[in-house]
């Protein structure tokens, strides 16, 4: 059979999945971390709840399991540069990851939010799970706000694409803040 005419691998089939590109971060006594994630996912609406598939043994979600919170910033089409330095295992440890790079602090989780991100979740930690070979980050979203309107920032074939949307919002859906937060998760934050 020729390289050609091959049909595609598990591998190959899991590359097609496309998925939103974003750097998580968290604020740990004092310290600053952020890390690349392209396994964002929502997994409920009514409370909002995302997780977030991380390497197992991640420094990430150590540090976010310890403080109890972290941020979620969606990067947009021109933050490449931005998704390949958290990505890197090599990159320096601390604040040092974010210079050159525009953030501010997120007022709930004190994590950096990245200027020119299309939007910014700041979550609340719910659990932890260990499946396969990744650690599986559940947090409650205790706020979220939205960034400039633009193209996202995709994974999709072992590469950054950018995202064509037909439309475009300048927010995300409205997220209630703390004291408007689902009933059954009131009590956890």
């Amino acid at each position: 059979m020729s390289a050609g005419s091959a049909r595609p691998t598990r591998h190959d089939a899991v590359d097609r999945l496309a998925a939103p590109v974003t750097v998580l971060t968290v604020c740990h006594a004092g310290r600053v971390h952020g890390t690349t994630v392209s396994s964002l996912t929502t997994v409920s609406q009514e409370p909002l709840l995302l997780t977030a598939s991380l390497q197992e043994g991640s420094a990430f979600a150590h540090l976010a399991l310890s403080e109890g919170r972290f941020a979620v910033n969606v990067l947009s089409s021109g933050q490449g540069v931005a998704a390949r330095r958290f990505a890197d295992g090599d990159r320096p440890a601390g604040s040092a990851q974010f210079d050159g790079l525009a953030w501010r602090p997120d007022r709930y989780s004190r994590a950096p939010l990245l200027e020119g991100a299309l939007a910014h979740y700041a979550c609340r930690v719910r659990g932890s799970f260990l499946l396969g070979d990744h650690e599986v980050l559940l947090g409650l979203v205790v706020r979220a706000d939205g960034g400039p309107s633009g193209a996202p920032l995709l994974s999709y074939g072992g590469e950054l694409v950018t995202g064509t949307p037909e439309s475009t919002t300048s927010s995300p859906p409205y997220v209630p803040d703390f004291h408007d937060i689902h009933p059954r998760e009131r009590t956890a934050l």
